[in-house]
């Protein structure tokens, strides 16, 4: 697969909708994660990553404009033990309850299907990154825009290489309806310092649409975690 570079990505599109980046850091110390949010409506700009605990979760920045919260405030990442939960909606927590059970990633989203916003049926997309490292990424969605029948992708990325991740988010683009992603996640470069990666994302997405950005790095031999937010809505 040929490798792709980040900037281009992002910058070519102006609405991958919600996007997970995951790999190894340049210098092969770290794993890296990636997590953005896109709007068109006032809804779902109206929106900030806020910390909590070892996660995040998504916060109305106006409390007063917030109309419907059912698929736009949820807890993008957590945390179980070593192993770092990320994801569009509220599967995040399907995902942690199984694993605390000592199910499995898999299992937990074979119960969970598309987000149920006709037309545009929305992928869930998610992403799972073990202690040394490893990771996991996956799409659920429609079957062409049947609402009846879902398509579930599960990949798996054993001993990542040092400057690599995967990339993949809920759109091909803009649209009416919005075209959901389609193949594998793109193979793209991870480089520089995690302030570097984090601005790298951040000022390639789209102006007008960008919402809210989370990074981080996890050392894979201390697990010390680095990580930085940026939202639209706030100075940062």
């Amino acid at each position: 697969m040929e490798m792709k570079d980040i900037q281009k990505e992002l910058s070519s599109n102006p609405y991958p909708g919600r996007g997970i980046i995951i790999g190894r850091s340049a210098d092969g110390e770290s794993a890296a994660i990636a997590y953005f949010i896109m709007g068109r409506s006032e809804n779902s700009r109206n929106r900030i990553f806020v910390e909590d605990g070892n996660g995040i979760k998504t916060q109305a920045f106006d409390p007063a404009k917030l109309i419907d919260p059912s698929l736009i405030i949820y807890s993008p990442v957590l945390v179980l033990n070593q192993n770092t939960i990320v994801t569009n909606g509220d599967q995040t927590d399907t995902i942690y309850d199984y694993m605390k059970r000592g199910k499995t990633f898999e299992a937990a989203l074979r119960t969970r299907t598309f987000e149920p916003d006709k037309p545009n049926f929305t992928p869930r997309i998610s992403g799972l990154v073990d202690v040394d490292g490893e990771y996991k990424l996956s799409i659920l969605k429609s079957a062409e825009g049947n609402s009846d029948s879902v398509h579930r992708y599960f990949f798996e990325y054993d001993s990542p290489i040092s400057g690599q991740g995967h990339f993949i988010h809920t759109y091909e683009g803009d649209g009416n309806p919005l075209p959901s992603f389609e193949g594998e996640p793109t193979l793209v470069q991870i480089s520089g310092t995690i302030d570097e990666f984090t601005n790298t994302v951040w000022n390639n997405l789209n102006e007008a649409n960008k919402v809210s950005l989370f990074t981080r790095f996890i050392n894979i031999k201390t697990g010390v975690v680095n990580t930085r937010i940026k939202n639209k809505n706030q100075v940062n």
